[in-house]
């Protein structure tokens, strides 16, 4: 990885972590949209590939001065977590038995 996308993963955890900790009564520090001036935009999902695998989707989107500088994408192969029977109701009300792949927990810590 070079030096400049360690730089940019850095400040985009820091940026996740800042607003992951606002609490329900600090609301006004969130924002709608993103700040188009100088920002780095951060999603991280997880795709289901099969069922023995899930593919860790990172990506990046630095804007600079109203455009995008420059767009980073990563993807890891994790190990699928399986799945679950559950049961849910239809549309008419009917209770039904189900197989929902179990999804990953995401949680960012940046020092």
């Amino acid at each position: 990885m070079k030096p400049v996308s360690y730089l940019l993963f850095a400040i985009t955890m820091f940026t996740v972590l800042l607003f992951s900790s606002c609490k329900e009564e600090n609301k006004e520090d969130l924002t709608q949209a993103v700040n188009k001036d100088g920002s780095v935009e951060t999603s991280v999902t997880v795709e289901h590939a099969d069922n023995l695998n899930d593919v860790l989707l990172t990506k990046h989107i630095v804007w600079n001065k109203g455009s995008v500088a420059g767009t980073y994408e990563h993807r890891d192969t994790v190990p699928a977590l399986g799945s679950n029977n559950s049961v849910v109701k239809d549309e008419f009300g009917n209770d039904k038995n189900v197989e929902a792949k179990k999804e990953y927990e995401i949680f960012i810590t940046v020092k």
